[in-house]
């Protein structure tokens, strides 16, 4: 029996021994790979597709560059992409699933109730998010950065064009302004501050008229404003929102009695221009992204869309360049990040330190002049240019403009 345990414990021994030099000679384990997580929890389906999905499709084919050509400095991007269908409950309960991922360092969210449903949380777990222009994150500086400027900005800007158009007429006095828009967080954002510009310029503007999301037919808001005596109208949502007023306005015969302008979504070319070139026509919108025949000569435009899209550039929705300026966003501040960290530290907050040093940064003409992200401002341009439809295309009718600051004007932040 004691021979058989000795033998037992030989044999053991010898096989260990055996081992240990085959162990000390094994290869290492291929290092892992680097990388960063960016969460796209955007409404691919629903009220807001019709934009949204083109930013996110430009978005990734931009990241899917930078990944093909090895990241950044080596550090590749896992980009997580969920349909939340402008739906708030979905929005956080998809951030909630995704947010212990590895090392996220970045939301896309854009849907204003589910960023402000997930601000807290978010600046918790110390990651920062983008969501298209709600003014009260640039009223209170903190987590959250803007696709574009405000929408009151742009609403401001509007009005003096507005103003300007009435004068240059030479109409006395000065205009009467109708407001139309989503029964919504966004759809009342622009008047926070915007309201209170349009007081200081001394337009009237009349009481708004909200409704719901979705709504298939708009003539009982348009006959208010109408009655009102309304000279202009501004009109929000997403488009194929206010090319469906303006069938609505058509029908009435308001589109040659009233001057309407669409706000920063509507008015695509390839979207409710192309379903209603009749009602859409002399229609203005106020931009903060390069439109039309000018957008289809950018040459980083032009090379992306050409290397991944089997379809004419003509076809190109109107954001798409907007979304490819967001992917070269998100490469320059994980470039400024590593550098300023280094990979093992890269996190988050490292992000957020990033992006308020991309002032300046140009985007080769798909937006005004200079990025303005900073440490204290979120919104990522201070310019806006207006188009005009003419025979169903958008047509510059401005330079970029400076827009004003009319996010400071509203009292109650």
């Amino acid at each position: 029996m004691k021979m058989t345990r000795y033998l037992l414990f030989a044999v053991v021994a010898a096989t260990v021994l055996i081992i240990l030099p085959l162990a000390g000679c094994a290869p290492s384990a291929a290092p892992k790979e680097k990388y960063v997580t960016f969460l796209s929890l955007s409404d691919l389906t629903g009220p807001g597709a019709g934009l949204v999905f083109p930013v996110v499709e430009a978005m990734n084919l931009g990241f899917e560059d930078i990944n093909a050509k090895g990241g950044v400095d080596g550090v590749k991007l896992n980009v997580i992409t969920v349909d939340t269908r402008y739906d708030t409950a979905r929005t956080t309960s998809a951030y909630k699933r995704y947010r212990t991922e590895h090392k996220v360092v970045y939301a896309f969210i854009p849907l204003t109730p589910g960023v402000k449903a997930l601000e807290p949380l978010m600046k918790v777990d110390k990651v920062p998010s983008m969501t298209p222009a709600d003014g009260e994150f640039q009223a209170k500086i903190g987590w959250v950065f803007l696709a574009a400027l405000p929408y009151q900005d742009g609403f401001a800007a509007s009005l003096d064009w507005m103003l300007n158009d009435w004068e240059a007429k030479g109409n006395p006095g000065v205009p009467v302004v109708g407001y139309m828009s989503w029964d919504s967080a966004y759809g009342r954002e622009a008047l926070r501050g915007g309201k209170e510009y349009a007081e200081k310029m001394g337009i009237k503007l009349l009481n708004p008229e909200f409704f719901p999301t979705g709504s298939a037919d708009h003539t009982v808001w348009l006959s208010r404003i109408k009655d009102s005596g309304a000279n202009y109208c501004f009109i929000g949502g997403v488009d194929p929102t206010q090319s469906l007023i303006l069938r609505d306005a058509y029908k009435l015969g308001l589109t040659k009695k009233i001057q309407f302008v669409s706000d920063f979504w509507g008015l695509d070319e390839n979207v409710g221009l192309k379903v209603h070139p009749e009602a859409t026509e002399g229609a203005v919108v106020v931009s903060p992204f390069v439109r039309g025949d000018e957008a289809r000569k950018i040459p980083y435009v032009v090379e992306t869309w050409n290397r991944y899209m089997k379809a004419p550039i003509s076809e190109m929705k109107a954001l798409f360049p907007g979304g490819l300026l967001m992917s070269k966003h998100v490469e320059q501040a994980l470039k400024i990040a590593l550098k300023d960290v280094g990979y093992d530290k890269m996190d988050g907050e490292a992000m957020y330190e990033a992006y308020q040093k991309l002032t300046g940064f140009d985007s080769e003409g798909v937006m005004g002049p200079g990025c303005a992200y900073s440490p204290t401002s979120r919104k990522s341009n201070d310019f806006v240019r207006f188009y005009r439809v003419q025979s169903g295309k958008t047509v510059p009718i401005t330079d970029w403009i400076k827009a004003p600051d009319a996010v400071s004007l509203y009292p109650n932040w």
